[in-house]
């Protein structure tokens, strides 16, 4: 029997015991915030975060697949097809550092045309009227056409826009928030200009794009060989990508050549499809067998490091004269022949295809909830 004496000792030490075990897990809670050009089958980044357990705090929108304000919509009815509206969405920025479509296309015009262009692509009135997302013309507009998710009745939370979303969660958790970039850096760019500290403050960034030596898969392959080891992400910014790969990240892990590794298929959508719920369809139904797993791969790195079965660490900058074929494109040095201004860099090369089949899987067939 405890004395009177030793009792109020012992709740005192277990409270302190229990009120340190807190602060530790909860300096050990991982976050993450989302930067994508989000489109009508979006949604297993985030999902596969979640199932991770790291806790999402938000979605931001970028231009690069199509404009920004298009793929943030498409991002509110990714989160509403699984009740996920508990995780907010800011709009990112709708322009480019630098770039504009006219500069986009007059570059093609000299050094040839890329197989997709995103948002910088010429306006197809007609396109559009069938599902196809905005390209040119005016970036504000919407196509409604496009949501095969269904159009989303929840809103944008505009008490702040993403890169500044991105600075006030890095500093409420300094080290454990990972940047997540599938699409143009232009937040990420901003926010790193915004505030000197936001890339050291923040865990990690994780790239999907950075190809190289694509080049003969580009011009002796067919179009859709061209088509995937086209650069996008980075051809959007090239400015903002060469600011945010140069920047003091603690890691930056890209997710290049690799993001093509493994393909989507028909018995993998069969697959998924045996747990029947509205990602499982929308999944099913529209994500197609053309591409390869380009978001969910990055994903999937960001949330298991060791679904990485091959990395290098070299330096990595981005071509940033206009003038050049290369405009956009990432180049990687090694230690001795590094240009002054570039930093170390973790490239993926090769990666668990059947984990991340399996981490796809596991979080449509059991997705998380609010």
């Amino acid at each position: 029997m405890w004395s009177s004496i030793q009792l109020p000792a012992l709740i005192i030490l277990a409270t302190a015991i229990s009120v340190l075990g807190d602060t530790d897990a909860e300096s050990e809670k991982r976050y993450a915030i989302l930067d994508n050009d989000w489109l009508a089958v979006s949604f297993l980044p985030f999902l596969m975060a979640m199932k991770g357990g790291m806790e999402v705090l938000g979605l931001v929108s970028d231009t690069a697949n199509s404009w920004q304000k298009q793929c943030g919509l498409h991002a509110l009815a990714n989160l509403e097809v699984g009740n996920l509206t508990c995780i907010p969405v800011y709009q990112g920025a709708t322009w480019p550092l630098i770039n504009t479509p006219a500069r986009f296309q007059a570059w093609e015009a000299v050094h040839g045309k890329l197989p997709f262009q995103g948002a910088f692509g010429l306006q197809n009135i007609s396109a559009e009227q069938q599902g196809k997302n905005p390209a040119s013309g005016d970036p504000n507009r919407v196509v409604e056409e496009a949501f095969v998710e269904g159009f989303p009745k929840t809103q944008f939370d505009n008490s702040t826009n993403g890169p500044s979303f991105m600075v006030q969660m890095v500093r409420k958790y300094p080290h454990q928030v990972s940047i997540y970039a599938a699409g143009a850096l232009t937040n990420v760019a901003l926010a790193v200009r915004m505030d000197p500290k936001f890339a050291s403050l923040a865990k990690e960034l994780v790239i999907m794009g950075g190809y190289v030596d694509f080049n003969m898969l580009q011009a002796g392959g067919d179009m859709e060989q061209a088509n995937i080891n086209s650069d996008i992400n980075l051809m959007s910014d090239p400015e903002a990508a060469k600011i945010a790969i140069n920047a003091n990240f603690p890691d930056i892990v890209i997710a290049g050549n690799v993001a093509n590794q493994v393909q989507c298929t028909q018995e993998y959508l069969d697959e998924v499809y045996q747990v029947k719920n509205p990602y499982t369809a929308l999944f099913h139904d529209h994500y197609g067998t053309k591409f390869p797993f380009w978001d969910e791969t990055a994903a999937a790195l960001m949330v298991d490091h060791s679904i990485a079965l091959n990395t290098t660490s070299l330096y990595a900058d981005i071509d940033i004269s206009y003038g050049s074929p290369g405009y956009g494109n990432i180049r990687l040095y090694r230690e001795e022949l590094k240009p002054p201004g570039v930093r170390e860099v973790t490239y993926v090369n090769r990666i668990d295809g059947d984990k991340l089949k399996d981490m796809m899987t596991s979080a449509m067939w059991e997705p998380p909830t609010c």
